[in-house]
């Protein structure tokens, strides 16, 4: 197999172009989807026949639960890259995911807050789900105070890549802690093995919204890792280049 393609991929001024080239497109993409999606889901989808229009804030929570778990879960992935293999590019990879992360996290907690008002009668419960997902937020919260501890940038990438591999674990406990303990939290309806429990008519602006947010989510990182690179690599040629063109 060859894996030159990998190897370039690596390479911080190659992701640079990279990243600059996509990330404009991916968020003009991202905000358009966001838009339709959450529109629809605002004004075109039918009320829930046991929540009303309360359940119309699914458009917003159900999309930055999701990539809340979807975030953590790379940033795993590249920790375990960037011990092994030691890449930059994974290093930058994830520091520059955990403060998009954490927003994601903190949307999703805000909006399930607001949605748990009106169906539990309280805006917070220590039920597993909730009390999960504030767990990963203290995990994310971790990663950045652990990176900003450090004043060696790879000692520090290298740190936050062991609590992003230790802290992963919690991804599926928040995923599937509706199925294995009493929750107030309705089980899966999309995200799930099988059939959605939900109608068409009420389906694809929330898989609209859903795919908006996952685009936000590209373009965001994308952005930040260049941001980081940008500081690692000041001293480089190639920073200097792009400099001198700006």
């Amino acid at each position: 197999m060859n894996w030159t393609w990998f190897h370039r991929l690596g390479s911080p001024p190659y992701f640079f172009q990279l990243a600059e080239r996509w990330a404009p497109w991916l968020m003009a993409l991202a905000l358009a989807l966001i838009v339709v999606g959450c529109g629809a889901g605002l004004f075109y989808a039918p009320k829930d026949y046991q929540q009303g229009d309360a359940f119309r804030i699914i458009y917003v929570h159900v999309p930055t639960a999701a990539i809340s778990l979807s975030i953590y879960a790379v940033m795993a992935v590249a920790g375990a890259v960037a011990l092994i293999w030691r890449m930059k590019l994974a290093e930058v990879a994830v520091v520059a995911a955990a403060p998009i992360g954490a927003s994601f996290t903190v949307v999703a907690l805000a909006t399930g807050m607001l949605w748990g008002k009106p169906m539990w009668g309280a805006y917070w419960v220590w039920d597993a789900r909730l009390t999960s997902e504030l767990v990963l937020l203290f995990l994310y919260l971790g990663v950045i105070a652990l990176h900003n501890a450090f004043s060696d940038a790879r000692a520090a990438a290298r740190a936050c890549a062991w609590l992003a591999l230790i802290g992963v674990v919690n991804v599926p406990i928040v995923k599937f802690s509706v199925d294995w303990w009493n929750s107030l939290h309705q089980t899966a309806s999309i995200l799930k093995l099988g059939k959605p429990s939900i109608t068409g008519d009420m389906l694809w602006p929330l898989l609209m919204s859903l795919a908006g947010f996952y685009l936000l989510f590209g373009a965001a990182l994308l952005r930040r890792m260049q941001n980081h690179l940008l500081w690692r690599e000041r001293r480089a040629s190639w920073v200097q280049d792009w400099l001198e063109t700006r």
